[in-house]
């Protein structure tokens, strides 16, 4: 299956999402708040480093918040076809993202855990 970054500074959901995807077979890393996610996806510094097939990363996060992330994963070379997938708390944020081209979803919380697992399979179907 693929390989996912989760990201969220909330410990809980980081362990709820990484069972729903570790028991759909996945291999799940995990990062607490946006510096990890770019230093796992080798941008922050710099490295070369085994890229994520899909980042699921909450909005609201300290150091570096999941719009920054985002944008910055988007427009670097290496890491502007890997989907991401937001978790947010605001509803209304949905709009933000509509013309960010590596962000493939928007799920709001609290979610349910099927229509995270749906969306996940969506998005790696052709």
């Amino acid at each position: 299956m693929a390989r996912i970054l989760v990201v969220d500074d909330e410990r809980d959901v980081v362990t709820l999402v990484g069972f729903l995807l570790k028991k759909d077979g996945h291999e799940v890393d995990t990062a607490y708040h946006g510096g990890e996610a770019l230093a796992k996806l080798g941008l922050e510094p710099a490295a070369d480093v085994k890229l994520p097939e899909l980042v699921i990363m909450d909005v609201m996060m300290p150091v570096f918040d999941g719009y920054t992330v985002a944008r910055r994963a988007g427009e670097a070379e290496r890491t502007k076809h890997v989907p991401i997938l937001m978790l947010t708390a605001k509803g209304q944020t949905r709009e933000l993202f509509e013309h960010q081209p590596n962000v493939a979803a928007v799920l709001e919380k609290p979610f349910d855990p099927q229509r995270l697992r749906e969306m996940v399979n969506c998005i790696f179907k052709p």
